[in-house]
């Protein structure tokens, strides 16, 4: 995999409250960033089902210090804020989350200013978004892709212009193949890939078996078929849902705790947005060699 610095001093700063509005809850965020450094990217991660901005180290930290500066709000549905699926909160969760995207978006510049001696070294023009799970719907939702009702009429757009890239961790494939469970309570999970047209890396396991799902793995690859040119595509055959661990070590979620694979999801991403925002195109070109000598541990494909 690319070297990642790991021996790289980072700060972290929290909480910081973004200006929202109709929010049942302060948007709170969480910045990371090396305390070295200039034009540092900028990478706004959105976390998956009931976790937090407290959530994720392993990839933040790592991203951190490949050179990036990091924002990781706490969506509505996390645990702190107990909004279970019989509270009326919860069908207007989606629109929420991609609101918070927005939002920091939005305020970027006044979320940077609190950290000191980081506006400076931030490069405002190189932002890119990153999900994982619910987090990379949300995600998707601001490269372009849009949601079907039951009809399969798609909604309306919810791009932002700052965004140049992105990388979906686990994102939902289609609502074609939803179980019974996820069409009562999770009607928002039908994404349209085919409005998606903002260079995106989606990644994902190969042993991923969603309980939302009556497809197999594959569901997960629709990000990447569906989906409009350019895209890479990331798959790593023993990965499950969190993939060896990325939201955290020893977490009850992890089915499938590996180091090692948590390092390449962190270090693709990191290879990947260094590529596409035109900074440094040398780590990714040494993950697909690596890719290629990996005897089908990991594979890329790029349209």
């Amino acid at each position: 995999m690319p070297s990642t610095p790991l021996d790289r001093r980072l700060v972290s700063v929290k909480p910081l409250t973004v200006p929202t509005t109709g929010r049942s809850a302060p948007l709170q965020v969480k910045v990371t960033a090396p305390v070295d450094g200039e034009k540092l990217p900028i990478i706004v991660f959105s976390h998956g089902n009931a976790w937090s901005m407290d959530g994720y180290e392993p990839l933040v930290d790592r991203w951190a210090a490949a050179g990036f500066a990091v924002v990781q709000p706490t969506h509505l549905d996390s645990r702190r804020n107990r909004i279970g699926f019989d509270d009326s909160r919860f069908a207007s969760i989606w629109r929420v989350r991609i609101a918070d995207l927005h939002a920091i978006l939005d305020h970027l510049g006044d979320i940077l200013d609190q950290v000191s001696g980081l506006p400076a070294r931030a490069d405002h023009h190189r932002v890119a978004i990153v999900g994982h799970s619910w987090g990379a719907q949300t995600t998707g939702a601001l490269l372009g892709a849009r949601v079907l009702d039951e009809a399969g009429t798609p909604g309306e757009s919810f791009s932002h212009p700052a965004v140049k890239a992105g990388a979906l961790i686990a994102a939902t494939g289609t609502g074609d193949s939803l179980t019974p469970f996820a069409v009562e309570h999770l009607p928002f999970m039908r994404p349209d890939y085919s409005t998606m047209t903002i260079p995106a890396l989606v990644v994902t396991g190969g042993k991923d078996q969603s309980a939302m799902s009556t497809r197999g793995p594959d569901w997960f690859t629709d990000a990447y078929h569906l989906s409009p040119a350019p895209k890479r595509l990331l798959g790593i055959a023993d990965g499950e849902h969190t993939l060896g661990g990325i939201a955290g070590e020893a977490v009850k979620e992890t089915t499938d705790e590996d180091p090692a694979r948590v390092a390449l999801v962190a270090d693709a991403v990191s290879a990947y947005l260094l590529d596409v925002l035109g900074l440094d195109a040398t780590p990714w070109q040494t993950l697909e060699k690596q890719a290629a000598d990996s005897s089908g541990t990991f594979t890329i494909d790029t349209k």
